[in-house]
């Protein structure tokens, strides 16, 4: 027994060896940041901002990684099988960590069990927009032409099961009225149809329909918070506007193979909390409607499972799809 005991503890030992001297030679190689959505989304403006710090940080280059497809469902997969040494990492959202595992009963990978959250890097309320050309001009004149036309109304998406959709969907439930799902691949494409009128309403994330709405090509009529939100402080919530109690808030976070050292995911948690105090990257968020933030690894893994109880009941009782409108 004592030599068993004594050769457990040098595996152990040896164990922790590895991992000490695999934190201590890290970075050896270049980064990959997956981002599962195509450019010029929410998502892809924050792993730039993520990549552009780490290269800073760590003196080796951090590569965006555009996967898109299937509601973020590729590059998450991509992210979740790739070695856990720290040397690729997701960006991860509400949509494709917290809501995925409800609208895909069989996801290639368990969003709980298959990643390491790093840690939060921002927040933004949802903004409910309309094509610039529709008469709505509040939530209750969108509501009542809902109404009076039901299923003619269409509502955009970056993909089945985004928060765009299961905010649509929220918010149709919560109306009661009939609209219909577009999805599309990536925000980009569903912003561009929402500006030349394909499709009528949007509720998207705020850093990606900012500059739109700044411009005029797009009309917001409430923002999705509880309360009014600071970028755009004029812009009634859509619980003032008629739908007490109706929230949709968007979060992104850095997250890493499951296995990945835990020596290396606190260094990659020390830099992304100083990331949250630098006043540049405030302002560059703000810019676009989003809130610089941080959190410990275990206090991001607990919003994560917060959060999938809570949009588990939403697909539940909307009886969202994943397999289109």
């Amino acid at each position: 027994m004592k030599v068993i005991a004594r050769l457990v503890f040098l595996a152990l030992s040896l164990t922790c060896a590895e991992i000490a001297f695999a934190a201590e030679a890290y970075p050896s190689r270049p980064l990959r940041l997956v981002v599962p959505f195509p450019p010029g989304g929410g998502t892809d403006i924050m792993g730039r901002l993520v990549a552009a710090h780490l290269t800073d940080k760590l003196g080796v280059q951090t590569v965006v990684d555009n996967r898109g497809g299937a509601g973020g469902i590729l590059g998450t997969e991509l992210a979740a099988r790739a070695n856990a040494d720290g040397h690729t990492l997701l960006i991860g959202s509400v949509s494709t960590i917290s809501i995925n595992p409800s609208l895909y009963p069989k996801l290639p990978f368990d969003t709980v069990k298959d990643f390491a959250p790093v840690s939060l890097i921002a927040s933004t309320p949802s903004v409910l927009v309309v094509t610039a050309n529709l008469a709505a001009r509040s939530v209750k004149d969108l509501i009542a032409m809902a109404k009076a036309k039901p299923g003619q109304i269409n509502f955009g998406s970056a993909g089945s099961g985004t928060s765009h959709h299961l905010g649509g969907e929220l918010f149709r439930l919560r109306a009661g009225i009939d609209i219909v799902h577009v999805p599309y691949k990536g925000t980009a494409p569903a912003i561009t149809d929402l500006i030349s009128g394909q499709v009528s309403m949007m509720i998207a994330n705020m850093p990606s329909v900012l500059p739109m709405v700044k411009a005029g090509r797009l009309r917001a009529i409430a923002v999705t918070s509880l309360s009014r939100s600071s970028f755009m402080p004029e812009l009634a919530t859509v619980a003032e506007a008629g739908l007490p109690g109706f929230e949709v808030i968007v979060w992104y976070g850095v997250l890493a193979p499951a296995a990945t050292p835990r020596p290396i995911i606190a260094r990659l948690n020390g830099y992304l909390t100083q990331m949250a105090t630098l006043p540049e990257v405030k302002e560059r968020l703000a810019g676009q409607g989003a809130e610089a933030i941080s959190s410990t690894p275990e206090a991001f893994a607990h919003k994560i499972r917060e959060d999938i109880a809570i949009w588990a009941k939403v697909v539940q009782v909307s009886g969202a799809r994943a397999d289109g409108p």
